[in-house]
């Protein structure tokens, strides 16, 4: 039989238009200019464009600020067959939207027939009805007006009036999504007192179901102060951390006080499965459900479904749940092709390989250390929310000491804001490392900062497979021996910190790295704009250097906002960390920096006013040489004429300024010689840091093989004995106020009599660069 052409020909252009979307190679940049100011809206060209044309501009609209295919992109390109088919079915609304008004009734119903009955039978719903909404939101508010009208005979006549007599209560659990129940009210128009938060168990089971008795106090409070109790709202599965309220006894409950019971949550997709759990088994006995399709199959642009059971349709058409128009009942055309192209063994299959995922994830998370787990069913989970956490009792006993267990105990304040900065940097390095696993970080109100693993919101999209399931706990045994390390060597990091002078320890329980560390600097009555702008120079040289030694450690200036100021940033670390030659070499390093700032500032003043004591006594010599050749021989003609009778013997004077001295000397020594004096080239500035010896291939600051084994605490020791061997052998150079010893001052003695004996020689300059300057200040006394 001949399909109509439009349907072909759309089929066509649909399958073109999505090869050239998908296509992500960079066009020349000649046929790219006339978009390139694609962010400024232009005039609309009178002559149009052809299709082509247009889908290249939505093309470089898309993808236009891409350098390279990053994940991202790989993410929104996951689209699949099933994804097209799910395009086609925009396309075809609008095609079918066209038809005659009784062909388009007769088609609208078989698709709204169609759909209904395979999702109701696919998750075991009976006799129910079907609502097809864009926000997911948008379900339950329908539900809510059904439930009004149904509860308030009288609403659509006196609305609020009713309301205001007996008012409705609407219960929430306080483990539900953000912001749901404030949304309820605002479009239904109800006070926010209408809104009760149920709490969730603090005793018995899970801490992120509803707490069943205390909703039942509740609900007895309500009624007797004159509320009605309208409408609860249950989890099979909490947004956070994936667990399903006691629907069992919930549906009891509502049933006890004629409440309308609605189900969402992510583990309704597990009821197409052949083995479902009895607690979420109870769901199919619901009142309504919100289902969200798209994220579990991997549907792009269809619709979410609440299914629901009543049995007067007037309401529900009142309540918005049902329309007269049959374009809107269209909205289920695209879920009605894909359902077709996947079947049911598809559907299954998906959600099958989802829930597969979890688990193969949950069994190797239990063999790992330090990593605990907080899943409502060992069994069957569809979401897995795991953490690194490791006991306080245990961290001085063996490392294995700790084993994976349900998340349970309070941790203290501080702490607790440790492990939230750590699981927050390790969430994000697992979704780096691996993103084709989906996982994110979320906080939980108990547990704190936690990466979850929800394959049924995410497989479908990325293409989650076993291997990245593989590659996910490969990097997790990756990350967990760099925190347990990190976590281990801050309290050392810390005590060292304190203890060096001239370094400021910065606590930012909010930063994942072995900590922050500041060079204080020595500021010596300047004003604080000046004291400040020295600091940060002194900070950013000493980063700078820091990173210059090629080791393993990561040093920055911390998070982009929210961060100290003129601080150095110390990231994760290893085991083999010697952490006291790292502190002692920032503080070497920074004293360093702050010796050769003071000896800069120094010697710009020595040279300023040397110049100006030059300025001085060339003009006095001119002066002088003005009086010794007398006024005649300064005119012009007289002085010529009296020059070529008696020549005058002048020796050119000039000066010289003698760095290591700070002092000007004569150039007479040098017209004599004929030489310009080389200079003695003083000894090198001995620094304090420390020249550790290393084996070869060793970077710095890591510990020797032979202690590698060992306790902080015996290595800062060994590195202290090491410290005074080499300070016996080499004097360390003296911070700023120190007093110079015995080695010291010898030395200083010496360099006095080269100095005195350079002097003596006639030797102009002590360093490489003086005698460019001293010549160029004496050919500037030639011109004169």
């Amino acid at each position: 039989k001949m399909v109509d052409p439009t349907l072909a020909e759309m089929g066509k252009n649909l399958n073109e238009a999505m090869k050239m979307l998908e296509d992500n190679q960079r066009k020349v940049e000649e046929e790219n200019e006339k978009y390139a100011r694609k962010d400024i809206p232009g005039p609309l060209q009178g002559s149009g464009q052809d299709m082509v044309s247009i889908l290249q501009l939505v093309q470089n609209l898309m993808h236009g600020d891409e350098e390279e295919e990053t994940s991202q992109a790989c993410r929104l390109q996951n689209v699949g067959e099933q994804g097209h088919m799910a395009l086609l079915g925009h396309s075809l609304a609008a095609y079918i939207s066209v038809l005659d008004r009784e062909r388009l009734r007769k088609l609208t119903t078989r698709i709204l027939s169609d759909t209904t009955l395979w999702l109701c039978r696919l998750f075991r719903y009976e006799n129910g009805s079907a609502y097809y909404h864009e926000d997911d939101r948008e379900g339950l508010l329908k539900i809510c007006r059904l439930v009004i009208h149904t509860r308030y005979e009288d609403y659509t006549v006196e609305g609020f009036n009713v309301l205001y007599t007996k008012q409705p209560v609407i219960y929430i659990s306080s483990a539900a999504r953000t912001g749901l129940g404030q949304a309820l009210c605002n479009q239904l128009g109800l006070p926010l007192s209408c809104m009760c938060r149920v709490p969730c168990n603090t005793m018995f089971g899970s801490q992120h179901q509803m707490d069943v008795a205390l909703l039942d106090r509740l609900i007895k409070d309500d009624v007797e102060s004159g509320k009605l109790p309208l409408l609860l709202v249950a989890n099979a599965g909490t947004p956070g951390a994936g667990h399903t309220d006691k629907l069992g006894r919930l549906k009891e409950l509502c049933e006890q006080y004629n409440m309308w019971l609605h189900v969402e949550g992510v583990n309704l997709a597990t009821l197409a499965l052949g083995y479902v759990s009895s607690p979420l088994l109870a769901a199919t006995k619901c009142d309504s459900m919100t289902l969200t399709l798209g994220s579990w199959l991997g549907l792009p642009a269809v619709p979410a479904v609440t299914l629901y059971r009543h049995e007067d349709p007037s309401l529900s058409l009142a309540a918005g749940l049902t329309s007269s128009q049959p374009v809107e009942k269209l909205r289920a055309l695209p879920l009605w092709l894909s359902l077709q192209y996947l079947g049911h063994d598809g559907i299954v299959e998906r959600i099958k390989h989802a829930s597969q995922l979890s688990q193969r994830l949950l069994e190797n998370l239990k063999n790992l250390d330090f990593i605990k787990t907080s899943v409502e069913d060992e069994l069957s989970s569809p979401v897995v929310v795991f953490k690194f956490f490791w006991e306080y009792s245990n961290r001085d006993q063996a490392p294995h000491a700790a084993q994976a267990s349900t998340i349970q105990h309070p941790i203290i304040s501080n702490e607790r804001l440790i492990y939230d900065t750590f699981n927050q940097w390790l969430g994000e390095q697992l979704a780096q490392l691996v993103p084709a696993s989906g996982v994110d970080v979320v906080e939980l109100e108990d547990e704190g900062t936690c990466v979850r693993f929800s394959p049924l919101m995410t497989s479908a999209v990325l293409g989650t497979e076993i291997q990245d399931v593989d590659q996910l706990v490969d990097c997790l045994k990756m990350k967990i021996p760099v925190l347990t390390s990190t976590l281990q060597l801050r309290e050392e990091f810390e005590q060292e910190v304190r203890r060096t002078v001239g370094l400021l320890y910065i606590e930012d329980l909010s930063w994942p790295g072995l900590g922050i560390v500041r060079y204080n600097y020595h500021s010596d009555g300047k004003n604080d704009d000046k004291q400040e702008k020295e600091l940060e120079k002194i900070n950013t040289e000493l980063l700078k250097n820091l990173n210059e030694l090629e080791s393993d450690l990561t040093f920055s200036l911390g998070p982009e906002f929210g961060g100290q100021k003129n601080c150095v940033y110390i990231g994760m670390v290893t085991e083999d960390l010697d952490v006291a030659e790292l502190v002692e070499t920032i503080a070497a390093t920074g004293r360093e920096i702050e010796e050769n700032s003071r000896l800069l500032e120094n010697m710009t003043e020595v040279v300023r006013k040397g110049i100006q004591e030059a300025q001085l006594q060339l003009q006095k010599a001119n002066e002088e040489r003005l009086l010794e050749e007398g006024v005649l021989r300064q005119i012009p003609v007289v002085g010529s004429v009296l020059n070529w009778f008696s020549p005058f013997q002048a020796s050119p004077k000039g000066r010289t300024f003698n760095l290591t001295a700070g002092s000007l000397e004569s150039t007479e020594s040098t017209y004599v010689s004929k030489a310009q004096g080389t200079g003695t080239t003083p000894p090198p500035t001995p620094t304090s840091s420390l020249a550790k010896q290393r084996l070869p291939g060793q970077k710095p600051f890591k510990r020797s093989l032979r202690s590698s084994d060992a306790l902080s605490e015996t290595s800062s020791v060994s590195h202290c004995d090491d410290l005074e061997k080499t300070e016996q052998r080499r004097p360390p150079t003296l911070s700023p106020g120190q007093e110079q010893g015995p080695l010291e001052t010898e030395k200083t003695e010496e360099r006095k009599e080269m100095a005195q004996a350079t002097k003596t020689d006639t030797e102009d300059i002590q360093s490489d660069k003086p005698p460019h300057d001293c010549t160029k200040v004496e050919e500037q006394e030639s011109q004169r």
